[in-house]
């Protein structure tokens, strides 16, 4: 299992799968680091050598992809800045509904979680027989 910038990836997949193990790399952007890094991207990634690993470590570097926990950061204070100034989108983020205009009536399970049935309370004593 090779390791790129602190994220193990799996040796058995070819490279530009695998490096769409590291989060903020997504299809496009492993196929623009391979072609910087002028690596094929039929290799797996166990065969890499460490030259060619440290070539895949500078093109991420040097083409200033926000990755890992910078991204996870990132996103994270754009949500507090959303919910800080109470608009709309913070507001629906911070009530864990859904955020860009899907109906709520039925569905929106994802964001809601899972149904809480609402019903009435039987009296235990009616209709038992019970005076």
């Amino acid at each position: 299992m090779a390791r790129i910038l602190g994220v193990d990836i799996p040796g058995h997949k070819r490279i530009d799968i695998a490096l769409r193990y590291i989060y903020g790399i997504g299809p496009s952007n492993s196929k623009a680091i391979l072609e910087r890094a002028q690596i094929d991207p039929a290799i797996r990634a166990k065969d890499l050598s460490e030259q060619q690993l440290s070539r895949i470590v500078h093109a991420i570097q040097e083409g200033g992809y926000v990755i890992e926990g910078d991204l996870r950061r990132e996103i994270g204070l754009n949500l507090k800045r959303l919910q800080a100034i109470k608009c709309y989108r913070g507001l629906r983020h911070l009530r864990g509904l859904p955020v860009r205009g899907q109906r709520t009536q039925t569905n929106a399970r994802t964001r809601k979680g899972p149904r809480k049935t609402v019903g009435v309370q039987r009296n235990p004593h009616a209709k038992a027989g019970i005076h």
